[in-house]
């Protein structure tokens, strides 16, 4: 009889080396957000077209938000970079299999499309600058009045939103050594994610307002005219804002679905994914799963934004929050517990 006897395999080596810190559950949030509104106002651009008297509230907005969020996005990417001067080399090449190497290219292609978006709402996201800057008008009303590039637009937001939303999952999913990304949801589930927290924050703009006998436009360059828009509310019936209650709860709907048929995909799978889903069951991550992403992020703001939209209490920002919360909490928990999860977890 022969034994074998590897010193090597032991936690104190690879099974429960950390290389992801905070930067990565950062941007992947940041990112899945920024997803969720480009899908929403793509929606909005096109169905502008044919519906221009429709109230577009927030989603005028929302490129530019998507704008500023992305680059904070980026930012921790780029402090994550082990070698952060050598970053230009991901675009020397394109690698058909690699999500990272897909994931590099759709960020490029966002930033343009989100200012074309932009520039498309100008006047009505940014009145005061378009009438300080004339040009700014002029281009935005030009480009209005072709709806080719309207419609190109709104389906670039739409194409790449769901790419952008989806690929952070693919790319965790292919990294095979961490059971607990081993699953074919994870993009999905990501990107729902990033559409309830996308709908979740124009929903929390539509409620944080000036008062009336304050609001009077004395705010009057880029950023800080950009900012008093984004706190007006869309409208003073208060339909936007139970429209998107509708939305965000049918999203949310679909992500705990999506979490559950993960959780029992892991579970019928082998020892080893078995032992990793076990993190969320009654390891370390299992209170904070459970209760701040289940919950408190999903099904709280479900009972209350229903019961909001119903009129049988009054509409608050508090599920608006809750959701924000645990969109966060779920990237935090799968990144992090899936850095623990390893194939050596059913042998020990």
């Amino acid at each position: 009889m022969i034994e074998y006897v590897n010193h090597r395999s032991n936690p104190g080596i690879d099974p429960t080396l950390h290389l992801w810190g905070w930067e990565i559950p950062v941007y992947l949030f940041v990112g899945g957000l920024v997803a969720g509104l480009m899908i929403l106002s793509g929606y909005h651009i096109l169905r502008q077209q044919w519906d221009d008297e429709r109230t577009r509230g927030h989603y005028v907005t929302a490129p530019l938000l998507s704008l500023a969020l992305l680059t904070v996005g980026m930012v921790a990417l780029f402090l994550d970079l082990g070698n952060k001067f050598y970053v230009w080399r991901l675009y020397l090449t394109f690698e058909v299999t690699s999500p990272m190497s897909w994931g590099s290219w759709i960020l490029l292609l966002v930033y343009p499309v989100l200012v074309a978006s932009a520039l498309l709402t100008l006047p009505e996201s940014l009145p005061r600058l378009a009438r300080t800057f004339p040009i700014l008008g002029r281009t935005a009303r030009a480009l209005s009045a072709r709806p080719g590039f309207a419609h190109a637009t709104g389906f670039g937001n739409i194409v790449l939103g769901v790419l952008l939303g989806i690929y952070t999952g693919v790319l965790l999913s292919t990294l095979a050594a961490r059971p607990l990304w081993n699953s074919a949801l994870l993009g999905p589930l990501f990107l729902l994610s990033g559409l309830s927290t996308g709908a979740a924050l124009l929903h929390l703009l539509s409620h944080l307002h000036p008062r009336p006998d304050r609001d009077d436009g004395a705010f009057t360059d880029a950023v800080i005219s950009a900012m008093v828009h984004w706190l007006r509310p869309p409208d003073a019936t208060g339909q936007g804002q139970r429209k998107l209650e509708h939305a965000d709860n049918s999203f949310l709907t679909v992500e705990l679905v999506l979490i559950a048929l993960y959780l029992i995909g892991l579970l019928s799978s082998a020892a080893a994914h078995q032992q990793a889903v076990g993190l969320l069951f009654s390891g370390p991550w299992a209170w904070t799963f459970w209760i701040g992403v289940i919950g408190l992020g999903i099904l709280l703001p479900l009972a209350l934004q229903f019961m909001q939209a119903e009129r049988w209490i009054r509409s608050t920002i508090v599920p608006a929050l809750l959701v924000l919360a645990g969109g966060f909490l779920l990237r935090v928990i799968i990144v992090y517990a899936g850095q623990e999860s390893h194939w050596f977890m059913a042998a020990q």
